[in-house]
C-alpha cells in the first residue's frame, strides 16, 4: 500500500561517519514544520542517527558505499524517515533486532534498532543479503494547539 505523502526529500551520500550528523540535522530542519515538540524532535534524530550509523558501519565495513535518505510527512501527522543502503544486508533480522546483538565487534553495543525502535511508533526491516537494507522509522507527531489570531 503507497501512502500519499504531502511534502517529502530524498537525499542520498557516501557512507562517511561525518555524513551521519548531516543527516541527522536534514531531517530534524525537515520535520520543523510539522511543529514537533523538542521531546520528538530529539526522538526523530536519535532516531535517524542509529539507522544512519547502522548503514555506515554494518552496510558497507570495508569500503564506502551509497546511503540513500527519504523523509516524507504523511497523514494523520507522521512523519517517515527511510534509510536505505545497498551493503552486504543482514543475514538474520530477528537476531540483529536483539539487544546487545551486534557484527561490529567489541566497539558496537548492539543497541541500534532496540534504541530505534524505542524512539519512534513503527519500525520496519528489509534486508537481502548482498543487496542491502531499507529501514523505515514512522512517527505520530503530537497535534498542537495554534494560538487564535
Amino acid at each position: 500500500m503507497k501512502i500519499k505523502a504531502s511534502n517529502g526529500f530524498t537525499l542520498e551520500f557516501p557512507s562517511r561517519s561525518s555524513n551521519e550528523g548531516f543527516a541527522r540535522s536534514a531531517v530534524a530542519c525537515f520535520a520543523a514544520q510539522m511543529d514537533p515538540t523538542i521531546n520528538e524532535l530529539e526522538d526523530i534524530k536519535t532516531a535517524v542517527s542509529e539507522a544512519v550509523t547502522n548503514a555506515i558501519v554494518h552496510a558497507y565495513p570495508d569500503t564506502i558505499g551509497s546511503v540513500t535518505l527519504r523523509v516524507r510527512i504523511c497523514p494523520d501527522n507522521v512523519l517517515e524517515v527511510t534509510v536505505k543502503d545497498r551493503g552486504r544486508g543482514i543475514a538474520d533480522v530477528d537476531q540483529a533486532r536483539q539487544p546487545m546483538f551486534t557484527t561490529g565487534g567489541e566497539e558496537r553495543s548492539g543497541m541500534g534498532f532496540t534504541i530505534m525502535e524505542s524512539f519512534v511508533d513503527q519500525l520496519a526491516v528489509r534486508s537481502t543479503l548482498g543487496r542491502g537494507t531499507t529501514v523505515v522509522l514512522r512517527k505520530k507527531l503530537a497535534p498542537r494547539i495554534k494560538a487564535a489570531k
